[in-house]
């Protein structure tokens, strides 16, 4: 059963990705937001699986790597659901718009970094978690390892990088979700290939 959920729930997240950077190449935003809550759910039950599977001497890590999981899941989730809810479903006032309106980089723009950063210390620890047995687990682990780079995205609202005066916000911010969507896509593809050669 665990072999099973990890294949099922890395297949989800390898699909996820996919079908967010499609849907962010062709504006579709109301699409991308949605695909985005199931990726953060099988992300979530693909990071469980990697810690079943866990020696007994990494389980800080493993518990560490779930953790920053659930985290992550949280903030984006509350994230995509406002934005494909309160925010298409409703007139909000400007100043609401400002806070509720990932693209106008305020208060749930930040949140969405906030949680895209958790998401990265969480591959980071699961990372810690693989103990490679070929080549393919090699790589994934290295992948993971590296990833954990990606949460320096938490300090970018300190800096004011982003802000809704800013020419080409919109493209920038795309071509950089592209690029991490190119790096996570084989880091889901070689977390199914890992849970396939489990014997259970």
């Amino acid at each position: 059963m665990n072999r099973r959920i990890g294949i099922i729930s890395s297949c989800i997240t390898l699909i996820s990705v996919i079908l967010f950077a499609i849907f962010m190449l062709f504006n579709m935003s109301s699409a991308a937001y949605a695909i985005c809550i199931l990726l953060a759910c099988g992300y979530i039950v693909m990071v469980s699986t990697f810690g079943t599977y866990a020696r007994r001497e990494v389980e800080t890590a493993k518990n560490s790597a779930i953790a920053f999981a659930v985290i992550y899941g949280v903030f984006v989730m509350v994230v995509y659901y406002a934005q494909i809810t309160t925010l298409t479903q409703n007139d909000l006032s400007e100043q609401a718009a400002q806070i509720i309106d990932y693209q106008k980089f305020g208060l749930f723009f930040n949140y969405d970094l906030f949680g895209y950063g958790m998401l990265s210390v969480s591959t980071f620890f699961i990372g810690l978690t693989i103990n490679p047995e070929n080549k393919e687990d090699k790589i994934l682990k290295v992948l993971l390892l590296v990833h954990g780079i990606f949460s320096f995205v938490v300090f970018i609202p300190m800096l004011g990088i982003f802000n809704t005066g800013m020419s080409g916000g919109d493209i920038i911010g795309i071509l950089v979700l592209e690029v991490w969507c190119i790096y996570f896509i084989p880091i889901c593809f070689l977390s199914y290939r890992h849970f396939k050669r489990k014997i259970n």
